[in-house]
């Protein structure tokens, strides 16, 4: 292994030339690529190992739980060894020996490895749409409520900061309406509803403080080695929504925040990532542009993005087309589609005369596969049959235990397993509800003595008047007695014959009228 490259693999019989991984070509991003059980897994593997050697950090995600192996050193007492050994000497891998690598653990519910956290409002309405299916509309409404956020000066920082908010724009939707456009109270219910199935799904965990320093999964050790970050994804596959968002997330963050590079001698960070048909199926086209921007304009940032997946036909075209380092293993092609699918495939590569590109994909077999690197000025190379080197470090998952152990000697343990819960949207909007609940109970009560001292006034006057007007009472009593009077007189005159008389007048006169 040269300090400028990374041995990918060679051959013997039948292949071609040792193929090398150019390390200032490898932020051109790249392709793994194969059907099940061809051998991705040991290639993403092999690929870590070799970056991690020459000083790059790497972030994958393990999804089988086998990538744990990289912490500890292959042994002499593995199956696989006297294989292993055969294809260094066939391939020309004469220092090939066995090597444990700088590993840090991550996991989103905190369980295998250090939390891996981000805020709500880090996040952005993009991406957190993109991760609760939401529709155009309730995605409008997100945005505002975002909008609102900023200008309240509300931090949004986990869901329950979110929750409350969507509470306090239901409740204003009136006004909103008028400043925003329409906000409905169903596209504000569809949002909460979402957002309860987020949170059974544990992302809770993923949202809050402290959040993920880039600083952490960027760093080397003492002796120039690049760390490799493992992101526990078995069951984080359980939700694969939350899986691909949450590492689309990450890829955003590196792009927004690292300053520009340039085209260095190797990349800052290369970026793994596994099952990435998950990020593109059923994604609407905002989000495909977003991905297809940042695939194009990361690199100046010296960041790598190696897309790993079944098919090439799983990746955008615009997005496949900027991927220049490629390792193609053995695809099936029993169908009419996936002979397509095939025919597409080897259509990418520079043909070699040697072979039929085509027929060399659907014949390679386990740990074999047909490669083609950047060369001089970003050239694709010739494609070539190639043989896989084996990995330095163990072939498998390692035991619980010695995870566990690798997670208490890590130079940030401690940084992320306690969650801090500042003052944030949640806090404020409750502390504006107690004091609107305050200042009503209180003018209840000033209304309610206000209504009491005038009962006291009326009762104190009522009383004042009996005992110090008399002929106050007696003129009153006069007034009412003439007045009982002279209602007498004219009940007795309507009840004699003149009365019925203006009655019948009066009568005849409505129904006349009529």
């Amino acid at each position: 292994m040269e300090n400028d490259q990374i041995f990918v693999g060679g051959g013997g019989e039948s292949y071609g030339a040792p193929q090398e991984l150019l390390l200032k070509y490898a932020n051109r991003h790249g392709l793994i690529a194969g059907a099940t059980g061809t051998g991705k897994t040991v290639t993403l593997q092999i690929l870590a190992e070799s970056f991690s050697s020459n000083g790059v950090p790497v972030f994958l995600s393990d999804v089988k739980g086998d990538l744990s192996g990289l912490a500890r050193a292959g042994s002499e007492g593995f199956k696989l060894h006297d294989a292993f050994m055969s294809r260094a000497g066939k391939i020309g891998f004469d220092d090939y020996s066995y090597d444990a690598f700088p590993v840090t653990f991550w996991d989103l519910f905190g369980e295998q490895g250090h939390p891996v956290r981000t805020t709500v409002a880090e996040m952005g309405p993009l991406l957190l749409a993109r991760l609760m299916d939401l529709t155009d509309a309730q995605e409008g409404v997100l945005n505002i409520a975002f909008r609102v956020a900023d200008e309240e000066g509300m931090p949004l920082l986990d869901l329950k900061d979110l929750q409350a908010l969507l509470v306090w724009t239901g409740e204003n939707a009136s006004e909103l309406s008028l400043r925003y456009g329409n906000v409905a109270g169903s596209s504000v219910g569809a949002i909460q509803r979402a957002l309860l199935v987020l949170e059974n799904q544990g992302g809770s965990a993923f949202f809050g403080e402290p959040a993920l320093e880039l600083a952490d999964i960027m760093a080397t050790t003492t002796d120039g080695r690049g760390r490799i970050n493992i992101l526990a994804a078995d069951k984080l596959m359980g939700s694969p929504r939350l899986y691909a968002t949450s590492l689309l997330w990450l890829l955003s963050e590196l792009f927004e925040e690292l300053p520009e590079v340039g085209d260095p001698d190797k990349p800052r960070l290369v970026f793994f990532f596994d099952e990435a048909h998950l990020l593109f199926d059923d994604a609407p086209k905002a989000l495909v542009n977003k991905v297809e921007q940042v695939a194009r304009l990361i690199r100046s940032k010296g960041v790598g993005v190696y897309f790993v997946t079944q098919n090439p036909d799983d990746i955008p075209e615009d997005i496949l087309g900027q991927l220049g380092n490629r390792v193609q293993h053995a695809l099936r092609a029993f169908t009419a589609r996936d002979q397509k699918a095939l025919r597409q495939a080897a259509e990418t590569y520079r043909d070699n005369p040697r072979f039929a590109t085509e027929e060399a994909i659907r014949e390679v077999g386990v740990g074999e596969a047909v490669t083609s690197m950047l060369e001089a000025k970003g050239a694709p190379g010739i494609v070539e049959r190639t043989l896989i080197r084996p990995p330095s470090s163990q072939l498998g998952p390692i035991a619980a235990s010695e995870r566990r152990e690798v997670i208490n000697a890590s130079h940030i343990g401690g940084k992320y397993e306690t969650v801090k819960d500042r003052e944030s949207a949640y806090e404020m909007l409750r502390g504006r509800a107690e004091e609107a609940a305050r200042e009503a109970e209180e003018a209840e009560k000033r209304e309610a003595e206000a209504e009491e001292r005038e009962r006291e006034f009326a009762a104190a006057r009522r009383y004042s008047g009996k005992g110090t007007s008399r002929s106050g009472s007696r003129s009153s009593r006069a007034s009412e007695g003439f007045g009982e009077a002279v209602a007498s007189v004219v009940m007795k005159e309507l009840k004699g014959t003149t009365g019925r008389r203006i009655v019948r007048g009066i009568l005849g006169g409505l129904f006349r009228g009529r």
